[in-house]
């Protein structure tokens, strides 16, 4: 099971958004990002420096504003994103601190600990990096434990009640006893079950219809649809059109 501790979270924010903004640094902000294809770099950018400033203003305000629409982002001239990226990292960190990482907050999936949006805000960084880099030719490396962090965090949301009141198109994934794993290189992974009731998932070796494996690196960035299923980083055996069916449903 991955459980990283806040001061995990905050470290991890850091090397991401450290990441992202070396990434996104040397690229032009005109530049369309392909595994956000509806957006520039320069949208990207402003994204991940909005959110992090919107999710601290949550905080120390105890209700969120409206929600923010990445292309009114300013991230300013390129030459200043460095700065300006990990400044508000640094000011969600801070937020975290001052309110309590314990403390329970507004989330949209109900009342969560403050924690909560510090460790939504590091995997969405890092889902970002990647596309940064693959914008720019940029570099792109996560550990092991935030990766797996990003896959547990995407079926805890997933599993949780709350879900499909958010995204209703969740009762997709509802099944009659079908079962996906996800193996990576080292450690057991998980399995995702369908019920008629909706998903639920679990750690360990169990038994599944269909397989996916390869490095968590990589198992993270297909869970997040940003490698296909016939990168030949990852295998998959057992039934694919399963597998495809939950990744077409699973975006929340």
């Amino acid at each position: 099971m991955v459980t990283l501790d806040t001061a995990r979270l905050a470290e991890g924010l850091r090397e991401q958004t450290a990441g992202f903004a070396r990434a996104a640094a040397g690229g032009d902000p005109d530049t369309q990002v392909p595994t956000c294809p509806e957006w520039p770099l320069r949208t990207l950018v402003g994204h991940i420096g909005q959110a992090h400033r919107w999710v601290t203003e949550l905080l120390r305000k105890g209700e969120p504003a409206g929600v923010p629409d990445p292309w009114q982002a300013d991230p300013g001239a390129p030459a200043g994103w460095v700065e300006w990226l990990n400044d508000g990292a640094e000011e969600l960190i801070g937020a975290v601190q001052e309110v309590g990482a314990d403390t329970e907050v507004w989330t949209f999936l109900g009342p969560r600990p403050a924690a909560f949006w510090l460790r939504r805000m590091l995997n969405d960084t890092a889902v970002h990096h990647y596309d940064a880099a693959v914008t720019t030719g940029g570099g792109f490396g996560i550990a092991d434990d935030l990766a797996a962090n990003v896959i547990v965090e995407g079926l805890e949301m997933l599993a949780s009640p709350g879900a499909e009141a958010v995204k209703p198109e969740l009762v997709e994934l509802r099944g009659n006893g079908e079962r996906l794993g996800l193996r990576p290189d080292q450690g057991d992974g998980w399995v995702i079950t369908r019920s008629p009731q909706g998903m639920w998932w679990e750690h360990g070796p169990v038994a599944a219809d269909v397989v996916l494996s390869g490095a968590v690196t990589y198992l993270m960035l297909v869970c997040n649809r940003r490698l296909p299923l016939d990168d030949d980083r990852v295998a998959i055996t057992g039934d694919r059109a399963l597998m495809e069916h939950w990744l077409a449903h699973m975006a929340i």
